[in-house]
């Protein structure tokens, strides 16, 4: 992208500049104007330009904190180029505390949009045209869905070798191949230039401390791999992330109450027994058990079970240990420190 003169929704921000924009959206039914708030930051010097989003699904609250906690750092006085960030793109979705907008629609399935279509196509096409076509790069926040808790980890076609290359910087324990789907923000950000990885971490409605930091952290990596920002004083070499070409989901096969075994990041083997489904009386009806080893990155938080809900979430690796023994160090890491960020 140019790094002369930066214009969004019209105005026009330059190298060394820090500003805010509302970006109008559409009007509530009581005539009270909407907009997608905006924050850019031009270093004096020339670079790449990074976005980074977060609420794009209403309910996914960690990327808000993030964003907030990432611009107010002292590391962005030092930039190259510039970082657009917006902490909330689905104001609809944060008012109701939704996933969606107000005609139902998933945001993340409606790009590119339309400027005459749906109100989900509206809004992404609005975000599409005035953020991310300005952008190189860019960085994607989200959670689990309701009541389902994601360990720290970075999904993107790693095919692609500056994507590959993002994704490790960002330096957390699991990396996830995951192809874009149709409609969603990372395909449509492809088509228009812009190379994007997806963070996932934590669970809707919640903050989620480690998933934070962790997500803080991760892109002043990206930052620095990318040239914005200088590289780490830090001597310690982290360990190296691990790839998960593929991974499955484990569902309840009975209703009922269930007792969960396994947490987050555990290292789980074939026929480990992973969760118990009891009827109200406390008898088992039934047991769930491993049917792949790997690591678990996503999980069901409530105790009631329908059969064939997702509980489990497996990512599958080479060296699931090793894995494991870098998620400890990870928690070990962000949480022991009483930063917000341990970043050199």
């Amino acid at each position: 992208m140019s790094n002369d003169i930066l214009s969004i929704d019209g105005i026009d921000i330059s190298l060394g500049e820090t500003i805010k924009i509302e970006l109008p959206i559409i009007k509530l039914y009581t005539d009270t104007n909407m907009s997608m708030p905006i924050y850019i930051r031009r270093g004096k010097r020339p670079g790449p330009t990074l976005f980074v989003s977060a609420a794009i699904h209403g309910d996914e609250l960690n990327g808000i904190e993030i964003i907030s906690r990432l611009i107010n750092s002292k590391y962005m006085d030092k930039i190259r180029g510039t970082l657009i960030a917006v902490p909330v793109v689905n104001g609809y979705g944060v008012l109701s505390q939704s996933r969606y907008l107000p005609d139902r629609r998933d945001l993340n399935r409606s790009f590119p949009g339309s400027k005459r279509g749906s109100l989900a196509g509206r809004v992404a096409d609005r975000f599409l045209t005035e953020v991310v076509s300005k952008a190189d790069y860019g960085i994607d926040l989200h959670t689990g869905s309701l009541h389902r808790s994601n360990l720290p980890q970075i999904r993107g076609n790693l095919d692609d070798q500056d994507i590959l290359g993002m994704a490790k910087a960002f330096g957390v324990p699991v990396i996830l191949n995951s192809n874009s789907r149709d409609g969603s923000l990372r395909e449509c950000a492809n088509d228009v230039g812009a190379k994007v990885i997806l963070y996932e971490a934590g669970e809707a409605l919640r903050f989620d401390e480690l998933s934070i930091r962790a997500g803080v952290k991760g892109i002043i990596g990206v930052m620095r791999h990318l040239g914005m920002l200088s590289k780490s004083r830090r001597k310690k070499s982290l360990p190296e992330p691990r790839i998960a070409r593929s991974s499955s989901w484990i569902r309840a096969t009975d209703s009922g109450f269930t007792t969960h075994l396994k947490a987050l990041g555990d290292l789980v083997e074939n026929n480990e027994l992973l969760a118990q489904i009891k009827d109200p009386y406390g008898e088992v009806l039934d047991e769930v058990v491993c049917k792949k080893g790997g690591i678990i990155i996503g999980k069901q938080n409530i105790p009631l079970v329908q059969e064939g809900d997702a509980m489990y979430h497996i990512a599958h690796f080479s060296s699931p240990d090793e894995v494991a023994e870098y998620v400890e160090s990870m928690q070990d890491e962000l949480m022991e420190n009483d930063q917000a960020f341990p970043l050199d």
